[in-house]
């Protein structure tokens, strides 16, 4: 008797099954959290890797809604920007190709008049 190979399924070339960060996205990602939790700003976050987007969200305290979720969306990496930064209300506070530009929005925060 021969022995045939298992058939392996059928699946699209190239579509992982969840997105997520990679490690100099979430070095860049991490850095600014770090500043903003020395600064007493945050307290708290969560990563979820969905089927079409990875989420990092920014918490002031644990049980409450993200403050901030930066969202990664593949499928717009071509038309407005793969990055986005998504405040409490929902409103899309800076959409780009490149993270860290994406990220200054949040870091202006940082940034206190004396």
């Amino acid at each position: 008797m021969t022995a045939q190979p298992p058939v392996p399924l059928p699946t699209a070339h190239g579509v992982p099954e969840q997105v997520a960060f990679d490690r100099t996205e979430l070095s860049a990602i991490l850095t600014l959290y770090g500043r903003m939790v020395a600064a007493g700003e945050w307290r708290d976050y969560g990563i979820s890797c969905l089927r079409d987007r990875a989420v990092f969200s920014i918490f002031r305290r644990t049980a409450e809604n993200p403050l901030y979720r930066v969202e990664k969306h593949p499928r717009l990496r071509n038309r407005q920007g793969m990055y986005a930064v998504i405040g409490m209300d929902g409103q899309i506070l800076r959409r780009g190709h490149d993270l860290r530009t994406v990220l200054r929005v949040l870091e202006r925060k940082l940034i206190r008049p004396v």
